[in-house]
């Protein structure tokens, strides 16, 4: 072939490739199906033309697609790499690893389902050997899901169902190519036919292909960095990995090419926008979407160019094998998603999926160049039986046209049948009443635009009068759904914002004020909490904007490494990042405020955007709570981040300025360049977080404990030896009762709360505990649980015979307060007030004594962190979506709609608590909670563990910087439900806080 020939028909192609995106829109079908045919009809057009006795002037250009200069080999080498990595870039990996139960079910659970279900109903009617028929069924296991997912965007699906469909691609096409090559090599002889071994090399070469992709991608991140700000190296570097993975992998290592391309790329993603510039990144995102469209229309047209020849000689035999195998392969996917798909919803380890969207991925489900590529790769091997590769090619072929031309033509038509494509009564309202506010404000800009270029009243008027037109015409649209419950207009506004926090979170990602690491991680949060209200509302909403307050696993691993091994790095990045994370809360959190205000309100009305306002300033409260619990504990780096995030805003400010004057020609480019090149330095020290230090240093710690302030500098040296540090986080479980007392604790910073026997208080700063136990010997008589972040030191028994030999002044000091609590403790009593721990914050009622804290409750009040978002929210939740749009209480009795509705019966029953009784309680007069949590009525049995309310963070003293901060679950603590969590309310008054100071106290 002459090469001038092969470039006009590859030139020839791809004007074909960007014709046929047109007409698909016009036909109404996926551009695959489109592809596909006009490919079919340049191979049949090609051979006739080629062999056709009436002419030879085409025989030329004919005879380069009857055969192609490129085999099946090729092809998988050249786009397969491009494809896998392509489509790792553009998912959202974060949000993918939240439904990883249901796809991993979907792609390997589904492949070998299939495989096996196809081959056995096969086996029995073709005549061919099993391994055979599970080949082909491994071969068309593969899905597409281009089709699929580009009509769930236009019907406004769920993301959720869109990222299912995708990751469910991504993995399939990666197991079903593992297991196709082990089936193949069975086969031919050159793979072990016994199960047992046959599962195992499946298991490596997964495995392996995994393990090196996570390897190449973590090289290729470390190495993006130092490309930086040189976009076209960036891309140039990205294009090259996919390859380099794929044939090392497979030729070096002999592990799974795809699955290692599919990891590396995932890692990238993961990993690489925290390496570069967000418009660098954007272009590199760019490039890639041109390079695989490219990629993935070429290798379905070459392939489709090539269906005349591969079913060449089908028989009515091969007709019936068909739709044996339609049949078979519908009926797989029906079990999986409609069988094992609700089974993974019943066990909470995905969310539930509707049964017409069911349907429509069961229907959904056709086949695309993966499958045309390994069947083309079969009928290309040598070592298989001409028999055999016929029966694979022919029937693998036929199934993919069956799939594109009867799936693909119908799957509008079954979404319209099953009302998919049609708005809701919500979103229909919202979209009457987001018009009504635009068309006003268009009409209003239209006049004062007319007005500012002297354009005649006339002329505004003829305009004026289509947008009020068209404004009465919506107006009268939404007068027919008044009767939209209040609950909805609540899910609309949540809706509105959850959208609204994405679109701010990119803004300040572009504007660089943000992180591109902090950028993902809120962006998922964004995605998880327009899923959840879409799904559950308030409730839903409340749900996921609780999550940044939560200790994550990452968390409790780096505390157990801390604690354990005093590993400190792990540690120091985790609260690091909780800083962060929750300082770029706040600063979105902040701006919904304002823009529901703006916007929201005028959509849903002013009473439901009343209630939209409480919810996003409760929200702002807790994180700013949150993050004072820190401050408190770190205030000098506090600081820094926000002046950290003051830098970059200016900076981003200076920028604008400078592109401003360059647009205008105020400055020339050579000025404008050198005044970036300055930018980027400041840029380059802006994109630096400042270092955390936990000040968890022996000898510092003791510097600044009461009780060693009268040692010397010699003695303390002396005695830091003897002791080791401990970091504490809210909600951590220190002591437990009837543990062995072993070591007694100094608490340097921070506060704990004591559950005796005689009662619950609180100790701080300079006190210390456990060392009753530790002097007598006897077990330990209470609970002790970190209410905010601690800096403790703990002394063990042996230490303790070492220190008082070396310091007895202080041995007469824990043994003249031990005599004291156990004095105390034998009458009954519990401390006075007299500790500074809560100065000037505790009421000037005498404390009352509380009821003993049940242990379990309390880890479960620290395991959901804030109190107040626990209960008043979910008391609120509660509200909202069942009583408040009703107009009437539980007895029928007409209420106000702009008040809250509570009824009494709820409260009485344990199914909600006012939102003034913890509010009230914890930020007004700073009483203990506890009680109200632990505590049924007239002094009845503890609430269980599952009825535990949420505890709100106290707001702390100058000098106990962390009892304000938020409960948390600590890795001692086991992990509880994420369920809305309730509790009785009690009958009795609110306990003062029982403050204690070093008497009376018993552990």
């Amino acid at each position: 072939m002459h090469t001038p020939i092969i470039i006009a028909a590859f030139a020839g192609l791809l004007v074909i490739i960007a014709l046929i995106q047109p007409l698909a829109r016009r036909l109404g079908l996926a551009p695959s199906v489109v592809v596909a045919m006009v490919g079919t009809l340049i191979g049949i057009g090609a051979t006739y033309l080629l062999y056709t006795p009436h002419t030879d002037v085409f025989n030329e250009l004919a005879n380069v697609f009857v055969h192609l200069p490129i085999n099946s080999e090729q092809i998988l080498y050249i786009f397969l790499p491009i494809l896998l990595f392509q489509t790792t870039l553009t998912m959202d990996v974060r949000r993918i690893f939240e439904d990883i139960g249901p796809i991993l079910l979907m792609a390997v659970v589904a492949v070998f389902f299939a495989t096996f279900f196809i081959g056995f109903a096969l086996q029995p009617f073709s005549g061919m050997p099993l391994i055979a028929c599970l080949l082909l069924g491994a071969i068309v296991a593969t899905t597409d899901p281009v089709a699929v997912v580009a009509i769930f965007r236009d019907i406004g699906a769920p993301a959720r169902l869109g990222r299912i469909v995708e990751g469910e691609s991504l993995l399939n096409d990666a197991a079903a190519i593992v297991l196709f090559v082990l089936l193949l090599g069975i086969l031919t002889g050159t793979q072990s036919p016994d199960l047992g071994e046959a599962a195992a090399e499946f298991l490596r070469a997964f495995a392996g292909g995994v393990l090196a992709g996570i390897v190449g991608g973590r090289i290729a991140v470390f190495i993006l960095p130092t490309m930086r700000d040189l976009p076209l190296a960036q891309v140039t570097f990205s294009l090259a990995l996919p390859y380099l993975i794929y044939v090392v992998s497979d030729q070096a290592f002999s592990v799974s090419a795809v699955v290692a391309v599919v990891s590396a790329g995932l890692v990238f993603n993961l990993y690489g926008p925290a390496k570069i510039a967000p418009e660098s990144w954007n272009f590199l995102q760019t490039v890639w979407e041109q390079i695989a469209f490219w990629a993935s229309s070429l290798i379905f047209l070459l392939v489709a160019i090539l269906i005349p020849r591969l079913v060449d000689g089908f028989t009515p035999l091969d007709i019936v094998l068909l739709l044996i195998l339609v049949a078979a392969a519908l009926l797989a996917r029906a079990v999986v998603i409609f069988g094992l798909l609700p089974l993974l919803s019943f066990l909470k380890v995905g969310e539930a999926v509707s049964t017409p969207f069911k349907t429509v991925i069961l229907w959904g489900g056709m086949r695309g160049a993966a499958t045309l590529t390994l069947a083309l790769s079969v009928s290309e091997h040598a070592a298989l039986t001409p028999e055999v590769s016929s029966f694979v090619t022919k029937l693998a072929t036929a199934f993919v046209l069956f799939t594109l031309l009867v799936y693909g033509t119908s799957l509008k038509q079954l979404i319209h049948f099953l009302k998919l494509d049609q708005l809701s009564a919500r979103d229909k309202a919202m979209r009457n009443q987001f018009q009504a506010l635009v068309l006003s404000d268009v009409r209003q800009e239209v006049a004062e635009t007319a007005k500012g270029y002297g354009i005649d009243n006339r002329l505004v008027e003829i305009v004026s009068e289509t947008y009020d037109h068209r404004a009465s015409e919506v107006a009268e649209a939404s007068n027919q759904l008044e009767d939209l419950k209040d609950r909805e207009r609540v899910t609309i506004g949540l809706i509105a914002l959850a959208d609204k926090e994405r679109s701010l979170v990119l803004k300040h990602f572009h504007e660089r004020t943000i992180s591109s690491r902090f950028a993902a991680r809120h962006l998922a949060l964004a995605g998880r909490i327009g899923d959840l209200t879409r799904t559950e509302g308030r409730a839903g909403y409340n749900k996921a904007i609780r999550e940044p307050l939560r200790f994550d696993w990452r968390f409790r691993v780096a505390q157990r490494l801390h604690k354990h091994l005093k590993i400190e790095r792990f540690l120091l990045r985790r609260i690091a990042d909780r800083f962060e994370l929750l300082l770029v809360d706040r600063i979105i959190s902040g701006e919904l405020i304002g823009f529901n205000h703006r916007r929201i309100t005028p959509l849903v009305g002013q009473r439901v955007g009343d209630i939209l306002g409480d919810t996003l300033t409760n929200r702002h409260e807790e994180i700013c709570r949150a993050i004072e619990a820190l401050r408190l504990q770190y205030p000098d780096y506090a600081d820094a981040l926000e002046l950290l995030f003051l830098r970059r805003t200016a900076l981003r400010l200076e920028e604008t300025a400078y592109a401003e004057a360059a647009s205008s020609a105020l400055i020339g480019q050579e000025l404008y360049n050198d005044l970036q090149g300055e930018l980027v330095k400041g840029r380059i020290a802006a994109g630096k977080r400042p270092k955390l230090d936990l000040g968890m240093a022996t000898k510092d710690l003791l510097t600044r404990h009461a009780l060693f302030a009268c040692l010397d500098d010699a003695q303390r040296k002396t005695i830091a030896k003897l002791m080791r540090s401990r970091f504490a986080v809210p909600g951590e479980v220190l002591i437990r009762r009837g543990d062995r007392g072993d070591s007694a604790f100094f608490i340097s910073s921070g506060a704990v709360e004591v559950n005796s026997p005689s009662g619950t208080f609180r100790l701080g700063r300079g006190d210390m505990f456990g060392e009753i136990a530790l002097i007598t010997g006897k077990p330990r008589t209470a609970d002790v649980v970190a209410l905010g972040y601690c800096q403790l030191l703990i002394l063990s028994l042996a230490d303790y015979r070492q220190l008082v030999a070396k310091a007895p002044e202080i041995r007469e000091t824990m043994m003249e307060v031990a005599e004291q609590r156990q004095m105390m403790n034998a009458a009954g009593l519990l401390p006075e007030p007299e500790d500074d721990l809560l100065e000037d914050t505790s009421p000037e009622t005498p404390p009352a004594e509380t009821a003993p804290l049940d242990t379990e409750a309390a880890e479960a009040a620290a395991e959901t962190e804030s109190a107040a978002s626990g209960s008043a929210e979910d008391g609120q939740t509660a509200l909202d979506d069942d009583l408040f749009e009703a107009g009437e209480n539980a007895e029928g009795e007409p209420v106000k709609l702009d008040e809250p509705v509570i009824d009494p019966e709820l409260i009485a029953q344990g199914e909600l608590i006012e939102p003034e009784v913890i509010t009230e309680a914890a930020l007004d007069t700073q009483e203990d909670v506890s009680p109200l949590l632990t505590s049924g009525e007239d002094g009845q049995e503890p609430v269980p563990e599952t009825e535990a309310v949420e505890v709100e963070e106290l707001a702390a003293p100058q000098d106990a910087p962390a009892l304000s901060a938020e409960l948390a679950p600590s890795e001692d603590m086991p992990a509880q439900p994420e369920d809305e969590t309730k509790a009785e309310e009690t009958a009795e008054p609110m306990p003062a806080a029982g403050v204690a100071n070093d008497n009376g106290r018993r552990h």
